[in-house]
C-alpha cells in the first residue's frame, strides 16, 4: 500500500511539472495584437490584428485591410482592400510538401520559386499584361541565415539591350522575438521579406546599379530601426532613423 502511495505521488508530481512547463510555454509565445504608428508631426495611425488561436484572420489598417484564409494549416490566399480607392486585391499560394513554389495576384503578377539544397531559394518575377501574357520582370536569389531573411539579390529582366539592371536588399537583425513569427504559416510567405523572419530587422541596405557600355552606375541607401523590448523580449516601441518615414515611433501590443 506504502509502495502504492509513492508511485501515485510521482506520478502527480510529474503531470504537475508537465502541466506547469506547458503553461509557462504557452505564456512565453504572444501574438501581436495592435500597433500605433505615430509620425514626425505627431499624427497616429492604429493596425488591427485578429486571429483564431494561432491563425491570424485580418490586418486592419488606416489605409488597408487584410484577409487571411488558410488551407491544411498554410496561407492559402489574402484580400486585400485598399481603403483609398476601394480596390481588391487576391494573392493565391501554392505549396508543394509545405513549401511555397507560387504566389500569384491574379490579373497582375506571379512569382515563381525553386527551393535549392543549400536552402536558398531562387525565383522569377513575371508580370501579367492586359492580353493575359506573362512577360518576366525580374530574377533573382534568396539568402536565408537562423531563420531569418537575410538577402534578395535579383536582375531586371524588363530593361533596354545592353544593360544590366541589379537589385539587393540586405538586412541585419537582433536576436529578439519577431512578433508575427508565431502565426501559423507566416513563416512561409516569401513575399513578404524580412517579416517572415524570427528576429527583427534593425538595418535594410539597398543597393542599385545599372552598368551599359563598361559604365556603371550604383547608389545604396541605408534604413535604421532601434527597439525596446519588453520583459518576454518582444519589441515594444521601435524608432525609424531615415528622413523618408513617414511613421517614426510605433508602439506594440499585445
Amino acid at each position: 500500500m506504502k509502495k502504492r502511495k509513492n508511485i501515485f505521488l510521482v506520478l502527480s508530481i510529474f503531470v504537475l511539472t508537465l502541466y506547469s512547463c506547458l503553461n509557462d510555454t504557452d505564456d512565453s509565445i504572444k501574438l501581436l495584437k495592435k500597433i500605433v504608428a505615430t509620425s514626425a508631426d505627431g499624427n497616429s495611425a492604429t493596425t488591427l490584428f485578429t486571429y483564431n488561436e494561432n491563425k491570424i484572420v485580418s490586418i486592419d489598417g488606416v489605409e488597408k485591410h487584410v484577409d487571411f484564409t488558410y488551407a491544411d494549416g498554410l496561407i492559402s490566399k489574402t484580400v486585400t482592400l485598399n481603403k483609398t480607392n476601394q480596390l481588391l486585391e487576391t494573392i493565391e499560394y501554392t505549396y508543394v510538401v509545405g513549401q511555397l513554389v507560387r504566389t500569384k495576384s491574379l490579373d497582375n503578377y506571379m512569382i515563381n520559386y525553386i527551393h535549392n539544397s543549400d536552402g536558398t531559394v531562387s525565383y522569377e518575377k513575371l508580370a501579367i499584361n492586359s492580353g493575359n501574357q506573362e512577360v518576366k520582370m525580374y530574377h533573382g536569389i534568396l539568402y536565408f541565415q537562423n531563420e531569418n531573411f537575410i538577402k534578395d539579390e535579383r536582375i531586371l529582366d524588363n530593361t533596354a539591350s545592353g544593360v544590366l539592371s541589379k537589385y539587393s536588399v540586405s538586412f541585419d537583425y537582433d536576436s529578439k522575438h519577431n512578433p508575427l513569427y508565431n502565426v501559423l504559416g507566416y513563416k512561409k510567405l516569401l513575399d513578404y521579406n524580412e517579416g517572415i523572419s524570427s528576429n527583427n530587422s534593425l538595418i535594410s541596405t539597398v543597393i542599385a546599379s545599372v552598368s551599359k557600355d563598361d559604365q556603371i552606375i550604383s547608389s545604396a541607401k541605408f534604413y535604421k530601426k532601434t527597439f525596446t523590448y519588453d520583459l518576454d523580449n518582444y519589441p515594444k516601441e521601435e524608432i525609424s532613423e531615415n528622413e523618408k518615414t513617414v511613421y517614426l515611433k510605433s508602439q506594440y501590443f499585445y
